[in-house]
């Protein structure tokens, strides 16, 4: 065990403006998710649901030792994604072919983790559904979730996010005012960004109370407001809201619903921009998350908004405040708030303009997509990766276009195998999946662009371990490329079936199908990413033949090759096979670096899978090398990443299976059971970045890495049990089930090679004479 600070895991963003003081709604919040394990945060769009979430998960990052995660849910259409969508938010790669949801009751059912669900009301019976199953399931979790209504799940506690406080009318107001009224505060800071020489004084504090009043305190409102100092007065801002309230109020000056104040306040901000910016507004709503200018370009220009023209709005609209920059990818991307997206929505309804729209989206996305997959192997894989990895909320809502509207179903075939870099390559292979299996059950010709998405779901179901699904995928493959005797598609039958031909240790065979992909790339002049790959499957079954020299010949083809093309992906993998042959030929030096090499590129793109297999390899060498401590702590940490991934361990190849089988009973018999053990049971606790940091080398980023075998939570169990607790009072206090409290214990005496209570609490009172287990 160790006396260093626990790592503070989680997802949550760097607040960007100031978070305007809500003492009280911030302590009250707070003070209700610490009695219940549920709670939601309400209240009309604009209120500051948000802020205020972010913010209270922010102080409570301390007390939850496996994180604060933020799924953010606005830019989802599509309920049944919810469940990837968080397992995603959780960086959780799952190969497996469980639901999405059993994934996430596995992952969280011993963590303690506040998961914060922003933007729940359009999807609130999917929201119901499954947080109520993760509270069921997983005693450690709590959930902050905010939405325009209620969720319904029994036992959610309910919080209404009322309105900052503004000054009563014909309030005497003090000279602090403006810093000690939540409202004017607000007003003022926002006002001095868009004024640099703007400040509150005696004269004009009256109309800045004025116009918070007038605003019911809702703070988009204000800032919206705020936004419009660039181009007018204070007293040039009351008027124009003032006509903008007669006409939605039918002339009364009555006090309006907040829903009404707010809608009031946007249409008066739409009603001041230009009609450039109006319509870059209604038709920049389709976009589900935060997007590019060469995109709101692309989609927005046209029926007289020219290209120029959307660069102009888009610029007038973050000046507006309507837009806000943000940052990704090395790019500015600019977002719609949520309640101005939805505005935006109805003006494009209103107009009859959502379907070409949505169309024109849909269009661009393809493009990129297909650009993306012709120049994946080659030299931008880096850039293209971190694009569609923001872009992947708009590639949802163009495959959902695809699949939902007649006549659009091939396009949604094309788009969804053109996605092979990112599903296969990039670890989101149950969301592959889920998109190709749709799209294939819907597009049932024989075309070209089914049999590419069936190539790619049967890698797919490989990486799952699903070796039925792949057979029957490849075998399609191959009948639909004989009847239209399509070149392009022989190679993709060639390689799907040779895939599945190496899982089911049909050598021979495989070596015949890759040699086949290999020889029509050579006719057709293709070099993709699967002609490379073919001759990186015939370096293993060289090897797995015992033919060391072809397949060391064969990998470094590939290297040469992927050298020429600045290529990294497909190299990883060569040097995976490459080491894997020296390995089986005694150099163990270059089979330690060449794997380790590969592992530095695997971690480039988040291919847990291919993480998992150099793991597994270099476990395998440091037991060649005498090093069977460390041998062992690599197959743990080996075990937890097939664990976390969910697929088949070790793809189910005896090709796999044997060798680790001897590394295993090697260290074992070297160190003896309880070393072993206590060694195994380090690796396994490790998360995915400190496996691959040790599997490296590398200098550890946490203290526990080298410190302790035990986990956070059991470290603060072991701690618990020193000072004399019961294990129903330690899930009391950590607020777990008895029997989860019950297996800490447990597998703190395993991992320390202990015996009883009173050996642990020894155990930590070491500590304080400076020692660590």
């Amino acid at each position: 065990m160790s006396g260093a600070a626990p790592r503070q895991m989680g997802s949550l963003p760097a607040e960007m403006t100031s978070f305007v003081d809500r003492r009280f709604e911030f302590a009250e919040a707070k003070r209700i998710l610490a009695a219940g394990r549920l709670l939601t945060l309400t209240g009309a769009g604009g209120v500051g649901k948000s802020r205020l979430a972010l913010r209270v998960a922010a102080d409570l990052r301390r007390a939850f030792v496996d994180g604060v995660w933020l799924a953010e849910l606005a830019g989802l259409r599509d309920v049944s994604l919810l469940p990837h969508t968080i397992a995603d938010t959780l960086n959780i790669r799952d190969y497996s072919t469980r639901t999405a949801t059993k994934i996430l009751v596995e992952h969280l059912r011993d963590q303690q983790v506040l998961l914060v669900l922003d933007n729940c009301e359009h999807l609130l019976p999917g929201c119901a559904t499954l947080i109520g199953t993760l509270l069921r399931e997983a005693p450690g979790l709590r959930v902050l979730a905010t939405s325009r209504a209620t969720i319904g799940v029994p036992g959610e506690r309910v919080f209404p996010v009322p309105p900052l406080r503004m000054p009563a009318q014909h309030e005497s107001l003090p000279s602090d005012a403006d810093t000690c009224c939540p409202s004017l505060t607000l007003f003022t800071e926002r006002a001095a960004a868009a004024q640099a020489d703007f400040a509150v004084t005696p004269e004009n504090r009256p109309l800045v109370a004025e116009l918070c009043q007038r605003l019911d305190g809702i703070p988009l409102a204000i800032e919206l407001a705020a936004a419009r100092l660039r181009v007018l007065t204070l007293e040039g801002i009351l008027d124009r809201l003032d006509d903008r309230y007669r006409l939605l109020t039918t002339g009364s000056r009555m006090a309006l619903p907040r829903h009404r104040t707010l809608r009031a306040a946007v249409e008066w901000s739409y009603t001041l921009c230009t009609p450039e910016e109006r319509t870059l507004w209604s038709r920049a709503s389709v976009f589900a998350d935060s997007f590019e200018a060469p995109a709101a370009e692309a989609v927005c220009s046209g029926g007289g908004l020219t290209r120029s023209a959307v660069r102009r709005a888009l610029a007038g609209l973050v000046d507006k405040s309507i837009m806000s920059p943000v940052g990704g990818g090395g790019t500015t991307r600019f977002r719609l708030l949520d309640t101005l997206r939805d505005f935006g929505l109805d003006k494009l309804r209103a107009a009859g303009g959502q379907a070409l729209s949505r169309r024109r989206h849909r269009d661009y996305y393809l493009r990129l997509v297909e650009e993306a997959e012709a120049r994946w192997f080659g030299p931008a894989q880096r850039e293209i990766f971190a694009r569609t990895r923001h872009e992947h909320p708009n590639l949802r809502v163009a495959l959902e276009f695809c699949l939902s509207t007649p006549g659009e179903v091939d396009t949604g075939l094309r788009m969804a195998g053109a996605l092979y870099f990112y599903w296969v390559c990039c670890g989101f292979v149950s969301e592959g999946r889920h998109w190709l299996d749709r799209a294939l059950a819907l597009g049932v010709e024989p075309t070209r662009a089914r049999v590419i998405a069936l190539r790619v779901n049967a890698e797919c179901a490989i990486a799952q371990g699903d070796h039925a699904g792949v057979h029957r995928m490849a075998e399609e493959c191959r009948a639909t490329a004989r009847r239209r005797n399509d070149e392009s598609m022989h190679t993709q039958a060639a390689y799907a079936q040779g895939s599945f031909g190496l899982l089911n240790g049909d050598l021979p065979r495989t070596a015949m199908l890759m040699e086949e992909v290999l020889a029509r790339g050579e006719r057709t002049g293709e070099l993709t990413t699967t002609v490379v790959m073919a001759r990186a499957v015939l370096s293993v079954v060289a090897l797995f033949g015992q033919d060391i020299p072809r397949s060391i010949a064969f990998a470094r083809q590939v290297l040469r090759i992927a050298e020429e093309h600045q290529e990294l992906w497909t190299r990883s993998y060569a040097l995976y096979f490459l080491a894997m042959a020296e390995w089986s030929h005694g150099d163990l030096a270059n089979a330690t670096s060449h794997a380790r090499e590969g592992l530095r590129l695997k971690r480039i793109f988040n291919d847990v899978l291919g993480q998992a297999m150099v793991i597994e390899l270099l476990a395998w060498t440091a037991q060649s090398a005498g090093e069977p401590e460390r041998a062992a702590v690599l197959l743990g940490a080996s075990e937890r990443c097939w664990s976390a991934l969910g697929g088949l361990p070790l793809l189910g190849s005896q090709h796999w299976i044997v060798p680790h089988q001897q590394c295993e009973a090697k260290a074992r018999e070297v160190l003896g059971g309880t070393a072993f053990r206590a060694a195994f049971s380090r690796g396994r606790d490790f998360d995915l970045d400190e496996a691959a940091t040790y599997a490296l080398g590398e200098q550890p980023r946490h203290a526990r890495t080298v410190a302790s075998p035990l986990t956070a939570r059991e470290r603060q169990v072991a701690e618990l049990v020193a000072k004399g607790l019961s294990n129903k009072e330690i899930a009391r206090l950590l607020r777990i089930v008895r029997r989860t409290a019950e297996g800490h214990v447990t597998r703190i005496l395993r991992k320390l090679d202990l015996t009883s209570r009173e050996e642990i609490a020894a155990r930590v009172a070491a500590l304080g004479e400076g020692g660590h287990t």
